[in-house]
């Protein structure tokens, strides 16, 4: 009779396991996305992305020298706080074209930076930059808080760092840009914080191929998801792609749950949720309208 109950025990707790998981299958399908309020915040040149901590949003851009300012959330528009930082080291832009910040609480923070190496564009430098996230929050200079240049010579095209959680390991993901041959690879954040270039033994820990025109990553931890923030052409339109993250790495390839595409012609830089998952901030590189607050049913 024991064994019975045993038995029966373990097959209600696989049942409520495998429902949970087709629960949440479920809720990334029926995912309902909308824009909403869309406003212009200024000084950022052409807005590249935001990251969201705690309370407050960092929006970063490609001004004449690359730069980060800080704001406040409220609940439908954005307070600047007066603080911005310049991506400078002894006055000369360093990251000028900022295109990722890595932040985790207890984790090193890296910042992403695409150097162009030709007019056309055609030719570019992927880099890696472990910073001293508080030290910049005081000095709001890279003086004295560059702490590591990582050059990213294991991507395609372009860097894009964004932390990322597997089997119960904290990675720094990032992802090509180009439309051929486009990967997400995980880094091991240990090896990535003393490496001089990712190619280094140790430092790529896993990869998968994934679609074309990847301007930045999400990482939704409740859902176990990542999101590509994407182009649907080169430099224009909206779309948003939701992947099942291990499937993803165990197939080698984007395992797809859901796409959204806007019809909007400007170019979607970044994309960030605040603590409420019901509510995220996209970034576009457009000089008005940059800044639109979405609303999500999950």
């Amino acid at each position: 009779m024991k064994k019975t109950i045993i038995e029966m025990s373990g097959l209600f707790l696989s049942g409520i396991l495998s429902f949970c998981f087709l629960a949440q299958k479920v809720t990334v399908k029926d995912l309902e996305l909308t824009l909403k309020n869309e406003f212009s915040i200024d000084s950022l040149g052409a807005g590249q992305g935001i990251s969201i901590q705690d309370e407050k949003a960092f929006i970063y851009g490609d001004r004449e020298v690359g730069m980060i300012r800080e704001y406040v959330l409220n609940d439908d528009s954005l307070t600047y706080t007066g603080k911005e930082i310049q991506l400078s080291l002894a006055g000369k832009d360093v990251i000028n074209h900022p295109t990722g910040i890595a932040f985790h609480k207890n984790q090193p923070t890296f910042i992403g930076n695409s150097i162009r190496l030709n007019p056309e564009g055609t030719l570019w430098k992927a880099m890696i930059y472990l910073v001293d996230w508080n030290g910049l929050q005081k000095t709001k200079t890279l003086d004295g808080n560059l702490l590591n240049t990582i050059e990213d010579d294991a991507c395609i095209q372009g860097t894009r760092p964004e932390y990322v959680q597997y089997k119960n390991k904290w990675f720094v993901a990032t992802a090509d840009y180009g439309n051929k041959k486009n990967e997400v690879r995980l880094y091991n954040t240990l090896a990535l914080k003393t490496a001089k270039k990712t190619s280094e033994a140790g430092v790529l820990y896993k990869k998968f191929t994934c679609s074309a025109f990847v301007q930045n990553l999400l990482w939704v931890p409740e859902k176990k998801v990542l999101v590509l923030i994407q182009n649907q052409i080169e430099g224009r339109r909206w779309r948003f792609t939701f992947l099942d993250f291990e499937k993803s790495l165990e197939t080698g390839h984007e395992v797809v749950l859901k796409t959204m595409d806007f019809d909007k012609t400007d170019e979607l830089e970044g994309f960030a949720l605040t603590k409420n998952i019901q509510k995220g901030i996209a970034v576009t590189s457009a000089r008005k309208a940059n800044v639109h607050l979405v609303s999500l049913k999950w």
